[in-house]
């Protein structure tokens, strides 16, 4: 998961940093200009998933504005340093998803950022299941035909956006976006190519079916779904004739 963070006071950001990648959300700190120049890129449907973050400061409110304005819909949290009830009312109306109060933890604010995304995809649950395959989007890690498969950082950022677009064709550059967005280490082009067979082969060696549940999409990209015949592979007990039939 990618955030978007305005913390004005530098002293700070040391700390937030730490407290939100030791949970594996990928931090890039922005300028107050990045709300007159920088939301363009998060405009674009492949960025939809990256959360932006707002700590406190006299432009908190007019900063929501210019997010909403432009048309991003981006989960938008506010961080406070005090508790405040009309402050706190003021961001929710301009269009801020939640406001959380100091002591910042990483773990609060991805549960928040999580159950954010996730409703706004239609997912009401912490789960989905798909096929032989339960996806979870609270950070554990996927678990298939029973067993829990462990992923990577960036396996998981990939295999988290593809669940919660389940059953619909995601793009290449939106799966890019999410695990990189506006990174100045972007790595070659290819590399979404190498982790999805990763995970293509970690997920088919897990599933009794044997299918690896992601299917390319010539020209479009990638889908996870479940194999059209999986309702119709046998099972172990279907391969044993029936006492009537070893009596024939």
């Amino acid at each position: 998961m990618r955030a978007y963070v305005f913390e004005p006071r530098q002293k700070r950001q040391a700390a937030l940093l730490s407290e939100l990648e030791g949970v594996g959300i990928h931090v890039t700190f922005v300028e107050d200009d990045f709300f007159d120049t920088g939301l363009s890129h998060l405009n674009q449907p492949e960025a939809s998933s990256g959360a932006i973050l707002i700590g406190e400061s006299a432009a908190t409110n007019a900063q929501i504005r210019a997010v909403r304005k432009s048309g991003c819909e981006n989960p938008l949290i506010v961080l406070r340093d005090f508790r405040n009830a009309q402050d706190t009312s003021a961001a929710l109306d301009f269009g801020a998803d939640d406001v959380i109060v100091s002591p910042i933890r990483g773990g609060e604010v991805l549960s928040r950022i999580n159950s954010i995304i996730r409703r706004s995809f239609g997912h009401a649950s912490e789960s989905v299941l798909v096929g032989e395959l339960t996806a979870y989007f609270d950070g554990r890690d996927p678990v298939v035909s029973g067993a829990r498969i462990k992923l990577s950082k960036r396996e998981h950022t990939i295999f988290h956006h593809l669940a919660l677009n389940s059953n619909r064709v995601i793009s290449k550059h939106a799966i890019y976006d999410a695990v990189y967005g506006m990174s100045a280490d972007q790595p070659f082009d290819k590399v979404i190519d190498v982790y999805i067979c990763k995970l293509r082969k970690k997920i088919a060696a897990a599933a009794k079916s044997g299918s690896h549940y992601i299917e390319t999409v010539h020209g479009r990209g990638y889908k996870l779904s479940a194999p059209e015949d999986l309702g119709l592979l046998e099972t172990p007990d279907a391969k044993k004739p029936s006492k009537l039939q070893a009596r024939a």
